[in-house]
């Protein structure tokens, strides 16, 4: 009698609990979306709202976004990731690199000429974070991990064919990996958010910056600087960004399970490299942007790449170091993201 009354108070409740189960798996979500970037921007127009829209086409409109550009609902760019962190915002997509010494150990993908193409260097450093650092970001739920393609030089006034030519110029630079990386090369680096670039080179704050082509147009750089300076592929990449597109711990795990699981789908190393690979895509309409404006574009030959590798050689001798000295081994995490590099770059080629 008591097993059958039981069943019968267990039956009843999964009987009236059934509505709210409904109402549970029915439930709808609307995330709030918060970056740096232009809403005119490649960034923001081919990464971001594809993103999401896919996100919330998969599943089936029960994921919604407000979307904010441009830094829309305040703060800085350095801001960002904290903002993820806090619960003041639901996602972001921001540059660890924003707050200097951070988040060390992914700095390696910004060191001097480690890239190969965006794509696979952009899966390197997602298997990277889950193997050798996954701690990195620990107060967060990293969605993607990327990075952009073949950065280089934007000058106002001078044309940069050699090391020596970025003497006694002042240069802006997005991270601290790049911006010591500047300073060994000869140039008066500066430490800026994308965002602040234009106003920076039309007051004559900084004679130039380092960018990808892709990024251009979105900060009007080709109106502003005049003189380009590319690098040979043969003989490597100047250099790269880092970037994490993260969401709020306790928002992701709020999620029903099956809303989780699309933010799953939406996540991790092929996500990764379809953000590099569209951002690298950009690099060409961005390069068109300065032909059509008559700048000259000067493409630092192979040859004279290796003076670039052998002065900036020092940031990477440091970088080891510094890893050593937080208690991590430098030479073994360097080599590993170079394996990785090179493993992604047979499968993708860019």
């Amino acid at each position: 009698m008591i097993q059958r009354r039981t069943l019968l108070q267990s039956g009843a409740a999964v009987a009236f609990g059934a509505p709210a189960l409904v109402g549970f798996a029915q439930q709808t979500v609307t995330l709030k979306f918060h970056t740096f970037m232009s809403p005119q921007s490649n960034v923001w127009l081919n990464m971001h709202k594809a993103w999401m829209d896919k996100v919330t086409k998969d599943s089936g409109g029960r994921i919604k976004f407000e979307a904010y550009p441009a830094m829309q609902l305040g703060g800085s760019p350095v801001q960002l990731y904290d903002q993820a962190k806090d619960g003041v915002v639901d996602i972001v997509w921001t540059l660890p690199g924003n707050t200097p010494g951070r988040f060390p150990r992914i700095e390696v993908f910004e060191l001097p000429f480690m890239m190969n193409n965006a794509e696979a260097t952009s899966k390197a450093y997602w298997e990277y974070v889950q193997t050798v650092a996954k701690d990195e970001f620990k107060e967060v739920q990293p969605i993607a991990l990327q990075v952009h393609g073949p950065g280089m030089f934007h000058m106002r006034n001078k044309q940069i064919k050699t090391a020596e030519d970025l003497k006694g110029s002042k240069v802006r630079g997005p991270t601290r990996q790049i911006t010591k990386m500047l300073g060994y090369l000869g140039a008066t680096p500066v430490g800026m958010p994308l965002p602040q670039i234009p106003d920076a080179l039309s007051k004559g704050v900084i004679d130039g910056c380092v960018i990808p082509w892709e990024v251009v147009p979105a900060v009007k750089v080709q109106e502003l600087a005049k003189f380009h300076s590319e690098f040979d592929p043969s003989g490597g990449a100047l250099y790269t960004t880092t970037f994490i597109l993260a969401m709020n711990k306790a928002k992701y795990f709020s999620l029903p399970p099956d809303l989780k699981a699309v933010i799953d789908k939406n996540s991790g190393l092929e996500t990764s490299a379809w953000l590099g690979k569209v951002q690298q895509s950009g690099d060409k309409p961005g390069r068109e942007s300065a032909v059509k404006l008559g700048n000259s574009i000067y493409t630092i030959p192979a040859a004279e790449a290796q003076e670039f590798k052998r002065k900036a050689r020092l940031v990477e001798v440091e970088w080891v170091q510094d890893m050593d000295k937080r208690g991590f081994n430098g030479k073994q995490l360097l080599d590993t993201a170079k394996a990785l590099i090179e493993k992604h770059g047979k499968t993708t080629k860019g």
